[in-house]
């Protein structure tokens, strides 16, 4: 049987990163191992679940829905069992993927308050994995749910102005000074660190705009620059 994938390969790099930076940051633990398996699960349930607001196909949505979710909920109970609390993090989901359906119901799923809505979810789940170890939020688990939330949201203005907005020249300005104030914001908050990880979004915004990168290319040069935010930010925490 053949899975049923997402294709948004860009969420991968949303799904791993923030939890691990916030594993790093709280104390890696082994609970974390089944957390990660039923966060994965989790995410591959609710794509199918997003996709019957849209009315279509429900039955075959439905049925991969709980494919993935049933296996999801028993890793899940792991984390759950250890660290109870763990579930607030769960609930404050909730209104961010009711936004996330709401944008699916409309076939407006590239929608920028859709992307932004699924960024603070994943940056979330780098809480409660920063959470898990000690049933506590340190300063290093808020730096990473914030530089995720800047981060990705970069992500998202860079590809639109590479792909779907490459002629937009107001997306060109909002993508560049965007990428611009996040380093300043970093070395105001004196987080020299963070700002570093974050100057090879600002050079990629620059130096790759209007250039006639293919969609592979764009995907593979938002690999490279997430793994450099990635190895950076850990020297941040």
């Amino acid at each position: 049987m053949k899975l049923f994938m997402p294709k948004q390969h860009g969420a991968w790099a949303m799904l791993v990163i923030p939890f691990w930076l916030g594993a790093a940051a709280g104390g890696i633990v082994w609970q974390h191992i089944p957390f990660f398996i039923g966060w994965v699960l989790l995410y591959l349930a609710t794509y199918p679940m997003l996709l019957m607001f849209k009315g279509k196909k429900i039955p075959y949505y439905r049925k991969w829905t709980l494919i993935y979710l049933a296996p999801a909920l028993l890793f899940l109970m792991v984390p759950l069992f250890t660290t109870p609390t763990i579930v607030y993090f769960g609930f404050s989901m909730i209104p961010f993927f009711i936004i996330n359906a709401y944008f699916s119901s409309k076939n407006k799923d590239r929608d920028l308050l859709n992307d932004l809505s699924a960024i603070v979810v994943f940056s979330i789940a780098g809480l409660a994995s920063s959470y898990l170890p000690a049933a506590s939020i340190g300063r290093e688990a808020i730096l990473v749910f914030a530089a995720s939330i800047l981060f990705f949201t970069g992500s998202t203005f860079y590809v639109k102005t590479m792909i779907r907005e490459k002629r937009n020249a107001n997306y060109k300005w909002i993508s560049w000074v965007y990428h611009l104030l996040v380093p300043i914001l970093w070395v105001s908050a004196g987080e020299e660190v963070a700002a570093i990880a974050a100057l090879p979004s600002l050079l990629r915004a620059v130096v790759f705009y209007g250039r006639p990168l293919t969609v592979i290319k764009v995907g593979i040069y938002e690999i490279v620059n997430a793994s450099l935010f990635f190895i950076i930010m850990l020297f941040a925490i």
